[in-house]
C-alpha cells in the first residue's frame, strides 16, 4: 500500500510521522511535494493529490476519508479509530468534517503548485 501525503505541510506532516513511528512494512509512503511520479501513480494532478490523503492499494487509489480508514486498518494501534469511523453513521459524520479540515489546508498549502 502506497499513502501520498504533503510533506510540506506542517499539520499533515506531523500526523503522518506518528504513523510511520510504527514501522508498517506493508506502507510505503509517498511525498507528493513536486512529485511527477505520485502524479502519475495515481492518475491525478498536483492540485488533486494536494486536496486530499491518497491510498493506492491493490491498483485502486482512494482519497480523504476513505484513505485514512486504510491507513488506520494497516496500523496495529490506530485500528480502534478504522473500527470506529468504519460505522455509517461515523464515517458520513468523519468524510464531512474530513472535507471541510482538508479544504482548509490546501487552502493553506495551495501556493506550493506549479503554475
Amino acid at each position: 500500500m502506497k499513502v501520498y501525503y504533503n510533506e510540506s505541510c506542517s499539520i499533515c506532516r506531523a500526523e503522518i510521522n506518528l504513523y510511520k513511528k510504527q514501522n508498517i512494512e506493508e506502507i510505503e509512503w509517498v511525498d507528493i511535494t513536486s512529485n511527477v511520479a505520485a502524479e502519475n501513480e495515481t492518475s491525478k494532478d498536483d492540485k488533486n493529490l494536494l486536496r486530499r490523503l491518497h491510498v493506492k492499494e491493490n491498483g485502486k487509489v482512494f482519497e480523504g476519508a476513505e484513505a485514512f480508514l486504510l491507513v488506520w486498518k494497516k496500523i496495529p494501534k490506530y485500528k480502534f479509530l478504522y473500527n470506529f469511523f468504519k460505522l455509517p453513521i461515523i464515517f458520513t459524520l468523519f468524510k464531512f468534517g474530513y472535507e471541510i479540515i482538508a479544504f482548509f489546508l490546501y487552502l493553506k498549502n495551495k501556493k506550493q503548485l506549479k503554475d
